[in-house]
């Protein structure tokens, strides 16, 4: 009996674990078909055949039967032949003038020799049939042929070229880049005329595939730096790839950092300079704005306009712009400091204006600075976000109401109103949002630490961000070049701009190949 019960016992045992062990599988062959959703049900290297029905059902698979794939049969050279296109990613015009026109009223030849598109392809392959599909091409697929001729008409519903409106110039050019990538390279060679313009294209996104290209300049951009871009660009392994930040986020050296370490900009004289000195552009399809790397920190307060303009006049709008940027950080905490511990640095008489309006104040300077700067960003968020005629009410009517009635209710000073004002005109300074935006941002700690330790904390943290900029590098170039490292032969367009014939030597950070920059300068002046 205790046999029996044993081996009743180990059998039971036995169908357990089996049981355990084929959950498992299961749970392990569930996994790797989720894993495997977003992939194609067609195999990437599946060929075309000689039989043209085999191929129309491969590539109606590969598109997952959608209702917008067009077939269209067509008797050509005495055979069928079926045309491919997504409805919505095509001209239909172009379509029936260019292709199915010159068919149906040729109907011998070689289609490649009627067609009238500006763009023909031979492909064998499935998965190139499909990703020309999706790019707007038409396909066309002929009986008793394994190849498949790829034409293009895809349908343009770009903008049109105009002004960017977050980087407007006074004297400069009033172009600006758009959504469509191909427009974007146009407005590059249109003022770069040489044939060492490269491109490169990438297509990011298992989902989106989304067209990422680099453009540099062949014989002037450091080659390590052209290795180094392709190499973060290559590893990039995600799903979705929607706009420029995606890509900065991925190939960014410090993605913690509060500094912007990617210049981008909509305009294409900027984008210019940029591309001559060595540098390499980022263009991702449908976004109008450009990333340019590598950048230093002096680059994001530097404007087309100081080029367009006398230098004495470039330079000083150059130096008020790297003043802004102190100023954003620091005006509120000295305004705390001084009120908390150093009153005595103070003219006797403007002491006594800054004690009268804090009379009747029953918060502490730094509550009353971190309230108003809390109040100002959600004022500019507003903004932004409302329609333009309504953004501009709120805007108005948010400060002077908002600013008139905190004061009269003795919740904050009037000094404290004019300080932060000050601060958010010195902020909104910088020609690149994104500076600006961080300089905002520091003020906050900064505030902290006059409210603890007054000049002192103040000194401590600007210390601790200076030295934080200093130690920063993008694609292997510093940051607080030309300063940290110290380079004097950079500083005459950085921080400066001189005259343009004292500028004949191009900036060192990106290592371009020639340093030279012109070879003759004023020779006018020798005959």
């Amino acid at each position: 009996m205790l046999l029996n019960k044993e081996g009743k016992l180990r059998k039971e045992l036995i169908q357990l674990v089996s049981q355990v062990e084929g959950y498992n599988h299961m749970s392990f062959f569930k996994k790797k078909s989720i894993r495997s959703i977003s992939n194609s049900p067609i195999n990437e290297s599946q060929l075309l055949t000689n039989d043209i029905n085999k191929n129309i059902h491969s590539i109606r698979d590969y598109h997952c039967r959608t209702e917008d794939l067009m077939v269209r049969e067509l008797i050509f050279n005495k055979n069928i032949c079926t045309i491919f296109y997504l409805d919505s990613m095509v001209n239909k015009d172009s379509l029936h003038s260019s292709v199915i026109g010159p068919i149906v009223e040729t109907k011998y030849g070689e289609i490649q020799h009627i067609v009238k598109t500006t763009q023909v392809k031979f492909t064998s392959r499935i998965s190139d049939v499909g990703s020309d599909l999706l790019d707007g091409f038409c396909i066309i697929l002929r009986e008793n042929n394994a190849t498949a001729i790829s034409l293009s008409v895809v349908e343009n519903t770009s903008r049109s070229i105009e002004e960017p409106d977050n980087e407007r110039s006074i004297i400069s050019s009033h172009d600006g880049f758009i959504e469509d990538i191909g427009t974007n390279i146009f407005l590059l060679r249109k003022r770069v005329k040489t044939p060492q313009l490269k491109v490169k294209y990438f297509s990011v996104g298992k989902l989106t595939n989304t067209k990422v290209s680099m453009v540099f300049i062949e014989n002037l951009t450091d080659k390590k730096l052209i290795k180094e871009v392709e190499r973060r660009i290559g590893s990039i392994e995600v799903d979705q790839l929607l706009s420029f930040g995606d890509i900065e986020d991925y190939i960014e050296d410090n993605p913690n950092s509060i500094f912007p370490q990617m210049l981008t900009t909509e305009r294409p004289d900027r984008a210019t300079s940029y591309l001559t000195e060595g540098k390499i552009l980022l263009i991702v399809d449908g976004s109008p704005r450009i990333m340019i790397v590598p950048i230093t920190f002096f680059a994001f307060y530097q404007s087309p306009d100081d080029y367009n303009s006398r230098w004495i006049i470039g330079t000083f709008f150059r130096l008020i712009r790297f003043l802004s940027f102190i100023v954003a950080i620091t005006f509120p905490a000295i305004y705390i400091a001084v009120v908390s511990y150093h009153s005595e640095v103070l003219p006797i008489g403007i002491l006594y204006s800054i004690r009268v309006s804090l009379e009747n104040v029953p918060f502490p300077p730094l509550i009353e600075a971190f309230a108003m700067q809390i109040t100002l960003e959600l004022l500019k968020e507003a903004s932004i976000r409302l329609p333009t005629p309504i953004a501009q009410t709120t805007g108005i009517v948010g400060g002077l109401v908002i600013g008139t009635a905190v004061v009269e209710a003795s919740f904050v000073s009037n000094i404290m109103i004019v300080v932060i004002g000050l601060t958010a005109i010195a902020s909104f300074v910088a020609p690149v949002n994104e500076m600006g935006t961080s300089a905002r941002l520091l003020g906050f700690p900064v505030m902290i630490a006059a409210s603890l330790f007054g000049f002192f904390g103040i000194v401590l943290v600007l210390m601790g961000i200076f030295m934080h900029l200093c130690k920063l590098q993008t694609f292997g170039t510093p940051y607080f070049a030309p300063l940290a490292p110290f380079k004097m032969e950079d500083i005459k367009d950085s921080i400066v701009r001189l005259s343009f014939w004292k500028l004949n030597s191009r900036p060192t950070d990106s290592k371009p190949i020639y340093k030279k920059q012109q070879w003759r300068t004023r020779g006018w002046k020798n005959n």
